[in-house]
């Protein structure tokens, strides 16, 4: 690696990314944009690759693939985590990873399933790969890589003034998911949701589903999954605490812990999520039939499973999951990817990426 100012890693093992990497290659070359590039093919890749990029002094990383690959691009902005919180050098005093290079901007390169943090990022817009190409375009031909741009909050004008001439910002920093699962047998950094229940069950449908499945849009693979996990829906007994107060308890079998707006191929948990707000939205489907929980499915792209009372939704920073029945536990995924099981823990890191947008 040399240093260049923009490294795009890719998804080689999913094929829609694979079909994306010429255009994003031939894009950036037709813009005189310098750039190195990785194609991961093994777990774990995409993030030990982002991290030694960042270490070799890269400014921005570009993720070609899904949600799971910009997860896992995320994962590796940040010190490596451990199973426990022994005070290593990989967490700072208040316990959150260690960031390779706090200045180092993320760049979002959609070609997934459900490209629910890119659909966030946008106000619930699904753009084409190439809109998100002239922004990556635009941010580096300001010198991104040096990692000097100001950020953009959403509180922020888009337009900035400089020298006379409003020039759009390029760059606003975002909260991280901190995850724990197995009573913190394993940790791990996500950007967009957490699903715990049928939202992980169906996760793993997804990943496993065959190549003439995988042609199918997003929604329509998720919904795929989803019928036979409805068909064995069973409450379990689950106990929630969020700020280290108890909040809930109740038997579910679907709960959400959320950063951005959309999960699950365009399900709209919480519409009032704000990705730098510094809190997590939490929700629990209490105590529902089958037949009554179909019926919000059908609703949720839109919010409007919000308005069931059994439907309860609360913001914290700190998330606490377990079955009240220790053996009777309840499967955990995050930005599409199966990380474990309950007792399980969430906790917000501020501000902790910077994004292009």
């Amino acid at each position: 690696m040399s240093g260049a100012g923009l490294f795009v890693v890719v998804n080689h093992t999913a094929a829609r990314a694979r079909l994306a990497w010429p255009r994003v290659r031939e894009a950036l070359a037709g813009a005189g944009v310098s750039f190195e590039a990785h194609e991961s093919t093994r777990p774990g890749e995409t993030e030990e690759r982002t991290r030694a990029a960042l270490r070799a002094g890269f400014g921005t990383i570009a993720a070609v693939g899904g949600d799971g690959t910009l997860s896992a691009a995320a994962s590796g902005f940040f010190e490596p985590l451990g199973a426990s919180d022994d005070g290593g050098l990989s967490l700072d005093d208040d316990g959150i990873p260690r960031a390779v290079n706090p200045s180092a901007v993320l760049a979002v390169l959609p070609a997934g399933t459900g490209d629910d943090f890119a659909r966030g990022l946008t106000g619930g817009r699904r753009d084409t790969l190439e809109a998100w190409l002239d922004r990556l375009v635009a941010h580096c031909r300001r010198g991104a890589g040096s990692g000097n741009l100001e950020d953009e909050s959403a509180a922020l004008p888009r337009l900035t003034d400089e020298g006379g001439a409003l020039v759009r910002r390029t760059a606003r920093r975002v909260d991280v998911l901190l995850g724990a699962v197995g009573g913190g047998a394993r940790r791990f950094v996500c950007l967009n949701a957490a699903t715990l229940g049928i939202g992980a069950e169906v996760a793993g449908r997804v990943a496993a589903q065959g190549a003439s499945v995988r042609r199918l849009p997003g929604e329509a693979r998720f919904a795929l999954a989803a019928l036979p996990r409805l068909a064995s829906w069973r409450n379990r007994r689950v106990r929630l605490s969020v700020d280290g107060r108890a909040w809930a308890e109740c038997g579910t079998n679907l709960l959400a812990v959320v950063n951005g707006t959309y999960a699950g191929g365009g399900m709209n948990f919480s519409p009032g999520a704000s990705l730098d707000d510094g809190l997590l939205d939490v929700l629990v489907v209490c105590d529902i039939s089958r037949p009554a929980l179909l019926r919000e499915l059908t609703r949720v792209h839109r919010g409007g499973h919000l308005k069931n009372p059994r439907v309860k939704l609360t913001r914290a920073t700190h998330v606490r999951v377990e079955t009240v029945d220790a053996a009777d536990t309840l499967g955990v995924e995050a930005d599409g990817d199966v990380r474990g099981n309950t007792p399980a823990e969430f906790r917000v890191m501020p501000s902790a990426l910077r994004v292009v947008v």
